[in-house]
């Protein structure tokens, strides 16, 4: 869980000054929509995809403009439907990658994913490739207090938590949670009136892949040009971020 972990913090420490915010925008739209369909209504009260992907929303900053004309073009009922496909691959090094998408055009969508993977010195697999590789977990992020520290944890471990990860430095609390418990922990902390910067379900390495400094920035480089794809909307990948390998990308 550790390499996962680092790599986030990685990804938060590059996006925070870079041009990111437009796509992270796009994939939160692709989530209202996709909630507000299946879950049948556009009141997050009665429909918690909705209410996650709500509260998603208001941890990127996105304006309330945004968030009102996502509902209304979910509602519109000649809207076109988001499908849900997910490729499995590896980067350079023999890292797992799996990709999840959201998307109105399956055949524009696989060609874009098989060209990073082709372009960028991977390898796109057949699925249940690389899934057996991760497990599902819930990842919460929420805002540190220190003067509660003791009895929070408390909560949190009722509500279901199986590790809590403090970051002093960011002032955030990060918790995880069996991907059964994700519902669980979501009222635990609406119960406790504390709303998450982010909730996701994830997918977790169960072991992760060391590589040199430079192969690993192969594999880096394909994650990233995935990331770029305007139809992906989750990447998880099993690279072990290393303290050489985090310092050669700061």
């Amino acid at each position: 869980m550790a390499g996962h972990n680092k790599w986030s913090k990685i990804k938060r420490k590059k996006g925070a000054a870079d041009t990111k915010r437009s796509a992270v925008f796009s994939r939160i739209i692709k989530e209202i929509n996709i909630a507000v369909k299946e879950g049948g209504s556009d009141d997050p009260d009665f429909n918690p995809r909705l209410r996650l992907a709500l509260a998603n929303a208001k941890g990127a900053n996105m304006p309330k403009d945004n968030i009102d004309r996502a509902i209304k073009k979910a509602v519109d009922s000649g809207s076109e439907a988001i499908l849900q496909p997910t490729y499995e691959g590896y980067a350079p090094g023999g890292v797992a990658v799996y990709v999840e998408c959201a998307t109105d055009n399956l055949n524009r969508t696989v060609a874009a994913v098989r060209a990073v993977f082709n372009k960028k010195g991977g390898s796109l697999a057949t699925s249940g490739s690389v899934d057996f590789l991760f497990e599902r977990k819930g990842i919460f992020v929420i805002e540190s207090n220190a003067e509660k520290a003791d009895k929070l944890e408390l909560e949190l471990i009722d509500g279901g938590a199986e590790d809590i990860e403090v970051d002093d430095e960011n002032g955030e609390i990060t918790i995880t949670v069996d991907f059964e418990d994700f519902g669980n922990m979501q009222k635990k902390l609406e119960d406790l009136n504390i709303e998450p910067k982010s909730a996701n379900l994830e997918r977790i390495p169960l072991n992760t892949v060391e590589l040199e400094v430079a192969e690993a920035k192969k594999a880096i480089q394909l994650i990233e040009a995935l990331e770029d794809e305007e139809d992906v909307q989750n990447l998880f990948h099993n690279l072990e971020m290393t303290e050489e390998l985090e310092a050669a990308l700061e």
